[in-house]
């Protein structure tokens, strides 16, 4: 009843804005008509606005006519950008019920660090999207709205996941008999969903779509178009493109199908817990040889609380970086005595690791330090940290068939797999509707 009068509320504000705004508008000029912006949907308390839909589907377009992909029909493509749009709305309200922010300091520091990637400055990044026809600042937001929708993504996530260590031996055991451990796959894939507890009848539907996608494949449709068309998957707007991948890395009922066959192979209608799907063998390349950084680092965790504001956590570790800057203390020992992660006892010592295991805003403090350097204070998905680089070196990646590595592999597998589970259970609980053509959903 409070949402409806809520969304009644905002609904008669957005007439009583438009009728003043028409009139405002009729009186200087009868000739110029206005569009205002309209809600095209509803999720939950919140809107997805027409214009937030017009944007995605502009920035699918121009990356499509980047890589020369052919697009969907109008109609195909603004159904799967709805669903996106609606997928984001549901997680960005759950991250506001959890409290996850991405400061500015945050998001800077993350477009600098992508700007670096691309071998340019944050100006020069900023005016290479500007050149392309990309609004600067809307892409800012997109980024901060991604960062919190990935810790919240991983927040949820982490506590569904259970990986035994009986299943790392066997992966572990399983490598050391592959002989096609350095081959990668990349794969494209069309999800054609069914609903939670589904009836026979609608396992036999799905079924019969999947089928039919199948056919017209066969035929010589091209997969990226059905996949933006037709697929449920999360990668539905890059044409299901799962990536590249080894044979351990994707879940086990598609590797037994793609191994040993030959690019341009397709294979399905292949029945899952989510629905029927459809993969295609894009590609085969001999696996990459890649260093990675390893980095070694020390931090002091606050997390802030009703006691402690956010403000004077960062406050108190910023005093402590003054104390150890004028020799009055040391990292160490102040970590010990006031950091409340789990490392406190070894100093905040966090030891050799890569850079992505870490919450992204803690990755990203890391990558702009030099060797015993420390970082002013930031945010992260678990509080406040001031942390201290103390080593960095590069490995080869290839030879890291260990058991972290393995356990990596298994996190990412069922992480994929888990995370459509976990949208489709929050779509199921959420109230959606799209305002077009008196259709709900």
């Amino acid at each position: 009843m409070r949402r409806n009068l809520r969304y009644m509320k905002n609904s008669l504000k957005l007439l009583l804005l438009s009728t003043l705004f028409m009139f405002s508008s009729a009186q200087q000029s009868l000739a110029n008509e206005v569009e205002l912006d309209r809600i095209a949907a509803v999720v939950n308390s919140g809107v997805v606005l027409e214009s937030e839909v017009q944007d995605l589907i502009e920035s699918v377009t121009l990356q499509a006519k980047k890589n020369n992909q052919t697009l969907p029909s109008d109609r195909a493509l603004r159904i799967q950008v709805m669903e996106k749009l609606i997928n984001d709305a549901i997680i960005m309200q759950l991250g506001e019920r959890m409290g996850v922010q991405i400061s500015d300091a945050q998001l800077d520091e993350t477009l600098a660090n992508m700007a670096r990637e691309n071998n340019l400055t944050l100006d020069q990044f900023r005016q290479a999207l500007i050149a392309d026809g990309v609004d600067y600042e809307k892409y800012r937001e997109s980024a901060r709205n991604e960062l919190i929708s990935g810790e919240v993504r991983r927040a949820s996530l982490r506590r569904r996941i259970y990986i035994s260590p009986q299943e790392v031996a066997n992966l572990l055991a399983a490598m050391k008999e592959q002989t096609n451990a350095d081959v990668e796959y990349r794969l494209g894939h069309i999800l054609i969903e069914f609903p939670t507890n589904p009836k026979q009848a609608d396992i036999n539907a799905a079924k019969e779509r999947a089928e039919k996608v199948l056919e017209l494949l066969n035929e010589g449709s091209d997969f990226t178009n059905i996949a933006m068309t037709s697929s449920s998957g999360a990668n539905a707007l890059q044409g299901g493109d799962l990536g590249w991948k080894t044979i351990n890395e994707m879940p086990t009922l598609f590797s037994e199908l793609v191994d040993g066959q030959a690019k341009g192979s397709i294979f399905g209608p292949i029945r899952t817990g989510l629905g029927f799907s459809i993969v295609k063998l894009v590609d085969v390349r001999g696996r990459q040889t890649v260093e990675i950084e390893e980095v070694k680092a020390s931090h002091i965790l606050i997390k802030p609380s009703i006691i402690l504001s956010e403000a004077k956590a960062e406050a108190l570790l910023q005093g402590f970086i003054d104390k150890i800057n004028a020799g009055e203390a040391d990292f160490a020992e102040l970590a010990k005595e006031h950091s409340e992660g789990p490392t406190s006892v070894r100093g905040g010592d966090l030891g050799w690791s890569e850079p992505s295991k870490y919450d992204p805003a803690f990755a990203d403090a890391l990558a702009s330090l030099d060797i015993n350097e420390i970082h002013k204070p930031f945010r992260s998905s678990f509080g406040w940290h001031i942390a201290k680089l103390t080593g960095r070196r590069t490995l080869d990646a290839t030879a890291q068939m260990n058991e972290n590595r393995a356990y990596q592999l298994l996190y990412n597998r069922k992480f994929n797999m888990e995370g459509t589970r976990w949208i489709k259970e929050l779509r199921d609980e959420a109230y959606i509707e799209v305002l077009e053509s008196g259709n709900s959903k």
